[in-house]
């Protein structure tokens, strides 16, 4: 069977990858940016900040670059509070309205993605709400905690209020139920921290089961939207760190080949479970497939093409969201030759059997990823709050 008989069903969407296309009509034309955009690869931005917002940045992505969407985490979070004065004045009201650290982090951030998503509100509009998102995570503290996890959602939704706002959830296995709950109340999710083809899987069936429930809920599914960040350039570090302890020939050939092969096989599941009688009952009543979208595109070896994540994975109705220094790379030199992922599958599954033949358990590196993941969005969020509770002491000070 070809890889189109493969698509998965979107008949009720009127174009499947309005994401790109449409924006290609707006932003500049003939450019690697805009080939990404007409194959199908929505482009999102993996940072933001106050400025960017205020000073024009992101609106001039939008309209020169080909962004249609934004990603957030803790991390980038962090690094935003702690440089600059951008949020000072935000940050003096709400010392001065005695607000303790846990409610000034939830008003900074939910303001700045609130901002964006009125600044990409007319991508959203013009993609039938397909792109033009902006991603929150919840607290990364409760990626164990189910219930609180689907109660900060919830919080985050109401607090926000916008139908072009995500809301990211780790996929850890507590996660899973929450990714279900979540939708079924209506809300869009971004799952984040995707590593493994099984948690994948996992991931997939929580989107259809929160799509299911969300309809005797008695939600309209064509507003539920949702992507699923599954990770990359983090894969190839780790298995190529243990492939240079091997340092056989065999170890050696299969560095930097690793975190491609699991993405595209990732790929091949999405075409699989998006091509089931299950997901076309759900598609027949207005759900949107949920979209793979590549995170962790920034090279983190030297040795390899600064675009290697963004040209070795392009395929129909995904997402790469960029840190702006693979963004700008992309944009200078990536040459885009059209889909170089669907076709690929035996090859990609010989690499994850071959890592296996030279003495890396695939297994026990995914899980790893996982859990270092979560706890480094913990670290960040703890980061993010120290930062905040420095400034809100330094704006009292000032106040006295």
């Amino acid at each position: 069977m070809t890889a189109s008989e493969h698509t998965p069903s979107t008949e009720t969407t009127p174009n499947p990858n309005a994401g790109a296309a449409e924006h290609a009509r707006q932003a500049p034309a003939d450019t690697p940016l805009a080939a990404l955009s007409a194959a199908g690869v929505s482009v999102w931005l993996d940072d933001l900040n106050r400025p960017m917002i205020t000073e024009g940045d992101l609106q001039a992505l939008i309209d020169e670059r080909h962004v249609v969407g934004v990603t957030t985490n803790p991390t980038i979070f962090a690094a935003a509070l702690a440089e600059g004065d951008a949020y000072s004045q935000q940050v003096r009201e709400l010392a001065a309205q005695g607000a303790d650290v846990e409610h000034a982090v939830f008003a900074l951030t939910t303001r700045d993605v609130r901002d964006a998503c009125d600044i990409l509100r007319p991508v959203h509009d013009a993609t039938d709400g397909v792109d033009g998102r902006v991603s929150i995570e919840v607290d990364p503290r409760l990626a164990a905690d189910t219930a609180g996890t689907v109660e900060m959602a919830q919080r985050l939704w109401a607090e926000i209020d916008r139908p072009n706002l995500f809301i990211k959830i780790p996929a850890t296995v507590e996660g899973l139920p929450a990714i279900t709950q979540t939708l079924a109340h209506g809300i869009s999710v971004n799952v984040t921290l995707v590593f493994s083809l099984d948690r994948y899987r996992g991931v997939m069936n929580a989107f259809l089961t929160g799509l299911e429930q969300a309809r005797q809920h008695g939600h309209d599914l064509s507003t539920i939207h949702s992507v699923a960040s599954f990770f990359v350039s983090r894969v190839d570090s780790e298995v190529d760190r243990r492939l240079d302890e091997i340092g056989t020939d065999e170890a050696l050939s299969l560095k930097g080949t690793v975190a491609l092969a699991n993405a595209r096989l990732a790929y091949q599941a999405f075409e699989e479970v998006f091509s089931t009688p299950r997901w076309q009952n759900l598609a027949d009543d207005g759900a949107h497939v949920q979209r793979p979208l590549w995170a962790s595109t920034g090279v983190k070896n030297e040795d390899y093409p600064d675009t290697m994540y963004v040209t070795e994975l392009v395929a129909p109705q995904t997402v790469n969201t960029m840190p702006a220094a693979t963004l700008d790379a992309t944009a200078d030199h990536a040459r885009i030759s059209g889909d170089t992922v669907t076709g690929g599958y035996a090859a990609a599954q010989e690499t994850l059997d071959a890592l296996e033949r030279a003495g890396v358990s695939y297994t026990e590196v995914v899980g790893l990823l996982e859990r270092e993941g979560v706890e480094k969005f913990a670290t960040s969020w703890d980061e993010l709050l120290d930062t905040v509770r420095g400034e809100l002491d330094k704006a009292a000070g000032e106040a006295t």
